[in-house]
């Protein structure tokens, strides 16, 4: 047998090993939940290193003198980040600055019905499910949520919407509530 071959059984040998310590403690990082080692591959890392310092102190200085070590070596350290999607990376909603106004309109449904929709509660951090409850309670019709910020309600009161979203809703001033007229579904 060759050296090669001996090092490599040696290394693939069952049971416990030599100059290792059991029971094996593993130390999880507070910030990302995953084991110290695997911070480095976290979107957010500078964070992890935040909690490393402030609470593991010995681990956080092993880590910093890996981290020049890796930089003398020149090892690049944007090859390991991770930079597409995947579950490592964190989607953050991102609020837009939308103008804050309600739109109202009215469309037609078949030959003598229609249906109102109301648009843009949800810039009002308003619960459109709530709300289409509301309003189904309120006018006695149906009521239901379409789309991202669209409100459908069975039958046209579109003009008691002017009286009813200030009075239910205090943040929301008359002003903002935008007749749009008759539109096309």
């Amino acid at each position: 047998m060759t050296n090669e071959n001996t090092n490599v059984a040696e290394r693939l040998k069952v049971g416990p090993r030599e100059n290792v310590t059991y029971p094996i403690v593993m130390k999880y990082c507070g910030h990302c939940s995953m084991p110290i080692e695997y911070c480095e591959y976290y979107p957010e890392y500078d964070k992890c290193k935040d909690w490393l310092e402030r609470n593991l102190p010995d681990d956080f200085e092993r880590l910093k003198i890996e981290e020049e070590q890796a930089a003398a070596d020149g090892t690049d350290d944007d090859k390991k980040r991770q930079k597409r999607g995947g579950k490592g990376l964190l989607r953050v909603k991102k609020k837009e600055d939308v103008p804050k106004r309600i739109c109202v309109s009215r469309a037609a449904r078949g030959k003598k019905k229609s249906v109102t929709v109301v648009t843009g509660l949800s810039t009002f951090d308003i619960d459109l499910k709530v709300a289409a409850k509301f309003f189904g309670t309120k006018f006695a019709c149906g009521s239901s949520v379409t789309g991202d910020d669209e409100i459908v309600i069975q039958g046209d009161v579109k003009d008691e919407l002017f009286d009813v979203i200030p009075d239910k809703w205090a943040e929301i001033d008359e002003d903002v509530i935008e007749d749009l007229g008759d539109q096309k579904r």
